[in-house]
């Protein structure tokens, strides 16, 4: 804990003396480049997507090299036992599209797999540590379609893969942040021994400093850049995985992995302040929840008010308060549940909600309304644009940090534990069946000027923060006019339907004050604290003709450009 105390009182320091040089570039985190930018949560991971860029390859290429690379660089967060959504708006497609490669319930799933008491509430931890915690993952099924269907078949599989199998053999250093994310799972980790024999040496946790090598990860990534998704998914790997789960208690079989299905769908879309905004639809909740929420506060004058005041602060909690009553109680897999998503991201609904919130006096809690009549689910993000406009948000997730814990013998991969993301008792739109994709509020996010020219792809982790995290960063350049570093470094704050809201340390005193004198419950955490997120976005300079990188100092991010 004080090495993770004293490097952010560094950053703190670093970051007094960049602002005053180069506000675009606050923390030497930010990268500008004239040809592309890759702004993800290694620099590692970056670099390995704008190489391919280099090379010629198109934003797709670079964020499917980014994915594979991430899931060996930053392995607690996600990789091959996971999976997530990528958005893509390519210069020579009419409409973007989402690629849901969200995991699934296995087929023997039952609304009532999980034990659970009177109160409602699961007894034990099955839904988050062990085999029955795993959905189907879906990550290597999401990237290989992206790749084949709107990669610039310039750079073959092997090439785009290459970078992800040379780490996986060099072995990745061992941060700040990845040491005390070890050390805060150690229990877990060492629970399974095929995880231990990786992730610590000899039941200790690795240091700041070390290098942690994953060569049954490399062997894996190198069957994949051979066989293609078929090497996962069918056959002895296939086999690995089911039996490694059901060993660690769960029910996947290697059929379930065979019928896997990744999804191609329409995006959600809406607009806020003449930008157009495209986004995730269900079964992630994040998309429709962000444009619900922008579309509550475009009743309001942000820009007058200010960042960071009590008064944009208080309308920012209420809008969180007001959209996440209407994400708890709608939100679900639309395959398999009616969610009346034109209701909730239409501008007239927004107004009604709007017309609840008073600037005199906190609300408290929220409860759903009715979008109806309005009608016509631990994880890593980043960001690519190219100089041709092409334009990729990519977020993905094994959920918690090294998921279930399960980490499948001689293959290196670590499953997932999403099936925790489901309502894990009978009766509710977001409960367990065989086949349904969990809640998810993964919200890559796309971002069109108001002349429908690319402008911004923007994505974050962490869970439903998620959501939050993405729509203030978007409302901070669009209404107060910051730089893309600048939105991302901006204190946050979070509130769900009820409870108590959650601000960043930085937050001024004065408005902490403020909030509480309007009835708001305070609870102030670190000034960096990475339960906000970790932002990483790309936005285009249109008057510069220059692309603009930003990356969170609350993970290791950084941005890369050429």
């Amino acid at each position: 804990m004080k090495k993770v105390i004293i490097a952010s009182l560094l950053i703190a320091v670093t970051a007094v003396v960049v602002t005053s040089q180069n506000p675009v570039n606050l923390y030497g985190r930010a990268a500008q480049g004239a040809k592309g930018v890759v702004a993800a949560a290694k620099p590692e991971a970056s670099q390995v997507g704008v190489d391919i860029l280099k090379k010629g390859g198109n934003a797709v290429d670079a964020a499917v090299a980014t994915a594979f690379a991430l899931g060996v660089l930053e392995p607690n967060a996600s990789g091959v036992g996971g999976g997530g959504f990528m958005v893509i708006k390519l210069v020579n497609m009419k409409e973007a599209v989402v690629i849901d490669f969200r995991e699934s319930a296995p087929a023997a799933s039952t609304p009532d797999m999980f034990k659970y008491g009177e109160d409602g509430k699961v007894i034990g931890n099955a839904s988050v540590v062990g085999g029955l915690a795993s959905g189907v993952p879906g990550e290597v099924a999401g990237l290989l379609y992206a790749l084949d269907n709107y990669g610039s078949k310039k750079i073959k599989r092997d090439k785009i893969i290459a970078p992800a199998i040379e780490w996986a053999e060099r072995g990745i250093p061992v941060t700040v942040n990845l040491a005390s994310i070890i050390q805060d799972n150690l229990g877990k980790i060492n629970t399974f021994p095929a995880d231990a024999a990786i992730y610590t040496k000899d039941g200790l946790p690795y240091e700041l400093g070390d290098t942690i090598k994953n060569p049954d990860y490399a062997a894996t990534l190198k069957a994949i850049a051979k066989g293609g998704a078929d090497a996962i998914y069918k056959g002895e790997m296939a086999e690995k995985i089911a039996k490694a789960v059901r060993d660690a208690g769960g029910i996947m079989t290697a059929q379930d992995l065979a019928s896997y299905q990744v999804k191609v769908r329409k995006p959600i879309t809406g607009t806020y302040r003449g930008y157009s905004l495209i986004s995730t639809p269900p079964a992630s909740s994040g998309g429709t929840i962000i444009v619900e929420i922008l579309n509550i506060l475009e009743n309001f004058d942000l820009a007058t008010y200010g960042d960071g005041t009590p008064e944009t602060d208080h309308l920012w909690i209420e809008a969180l308060r007001l959209a996440f009553a209407d994400r708890g109680k709608y939100m679900a897999d639309a395959d398999f549940v009616k969610v009346p998503l034109a209701g909730l991201t239409s501008k007239d609904y927004a107004k009604t909600l709007a017309a609840k919130i008073s600037m005199d006096k906190a609300m408290g809690s929220a409860s759903a309304d009715d979008p109806t009549k309005y009608e016509s689910g631990s994880t890593t993000s980043f960001a690519v644009m190219d100089k041709a406009g092409n334009m990729v948000a990519v977020t993905k997730s094994i959920n918690y940090f090294f998921g279930s814990g399960v980490v499948v013998p001689g293959t290196g991969i670590i499953m997932n534990n999403h099936m925790d993301d489901f309502a894990l008792k009978p009766g509710h739109v977001q409960s367990i069946e065989p086949g349904k994709r969990p809640l998810s509020s993964m919200s890559p996010t796309l971002v069109l000027d108001p002349d429908g020219k690319p402008f911004m792809a923007v994505g974050s982790p962490g869970a439903t923060r998620i959501i939050e995290a993405v729509a203030q960063t978007i409302s901070n350049v669009v209404d107060h006019g910051m730089t893309i570093q600048q939105a991302i470094m901006a204190p946050r704050l979070f509130a769900m339907a009820s409870g108590a809201v959650q601000l960043e340390g930085r937050t001024s005193v004065n408005t902490v004050k403020k909030l509480e004198a309007l009835g708001h419950t305070v609870n102030v955490r670190a000034d960096w604290d990475a339960y906000f997120g970790g932002v990483h976005a790309v936005v285009y300079d249109r008057a510069a003709k220059m692309l603009e990188g930003g990356a969170d100092p609350r993970r290791d991010g950084q941005a890369v450009g050429f």
